[in-house]
């Protein structure tokens, strides 16, 4: 099932900064297989809950293209479906914790990851690239003076874990997700804290061991992908 790399190996990474000339931050991240555009845009204005208090916010917008899996996937032209909905919930909860909302004004960060094409890990490549793009944006917004100053506070990353076949993997492809007993996504800052913890027994229950070894195998994965983060 495991093809071309070890257990605790990442798919191929790929992180292309600056893919769209926008005004804010954008990067192309590929792992393995799934290509994901991510963009960051800041725009005045804040949500209703938020006017006068001179906080800003981040939301997150999240769709897979038509064409990105073996099927053509229905445009959400009106809505996101509830798996869509889901996902950009998790990337806007994970890039809040990237930012300090006191620090943007009546501002809001507007991150849209679009899915080019789909092999597994669509919603941990979204958030990995998500933060090159928000520190991308951030980065030419205070050269253009649209912020007084920075708000990033944290570096994010995620990674999926799995057990297929009782032994655990890093970063799972869509064969091995099918398969996978055990199914993870893993979102931690540069500290080693967990933002968000997202596991279920797919086809039986699991130990503490087994939970120990993929939590080691996630941290292990969002350490190197945090290296490439800090490159690009």
């Amino acid at each position: 099932m495991r093809i071309h790399r070890q257990p605790d190996e990442l798919r191929p990474v790929r992180m292309q900064k600056n893919f769209t000339e926008t005004n804010g931050g954008s990067v192309l991240i590929s792992c393995g297989k799934t290509s994901v555009l991510c963009t960051a845009l800041l725009e005045s204005g804040v949500p209703p809950f938020l006017i006068g208090s001179g906080k800003g916010w981040l939301t997150a917008e999240y769709a897979m293209l038509p064409s990105s899996t073996g099927t053509r996937k229905r445009r959400e032209t009106l809505k996101p479906d509830g798996r869509s909905t889901e996902i950009q919930r998790l990337i806007g909860r994970s890039l809040r914790h990237a930012v300090d909302l006191s620090k943007l004004g009546e501002n809001t960060v507007y991150i849209d990851c679009d899915v080019l094409q789909a092999d597994g890990g669509t919603r941990t490549a979204s958030i990995s690239g998500a933060y090159v793009a928000l520190a991308l944006g951030i980065e030419r917004w205070l050269s253009e003076g649209r912020l007084n100053e920075n708000p990033l506070v944290h570096q994010v990353a995620a990674v999926s874990v799995g057990i297929v076949d009782d032994v655990p993997l890093l970063d799972l492809c869509y064969k091995e997700d099918s398969a996978a007993q055990i199914d993870m996504n893993l979102v931690m800052d540069e500290s080693g804290s967990f933002i968000e913890l997202q596991g279920t027994g797919e086809r039986r229950a699991f130990t503490p061991d087994e939970l120990n070894s993929l939590l080691a195998l996630g941290k292990k994965g969002i350490s190197e992908l945090m290296r490439l983060q800090r490159e690009s």
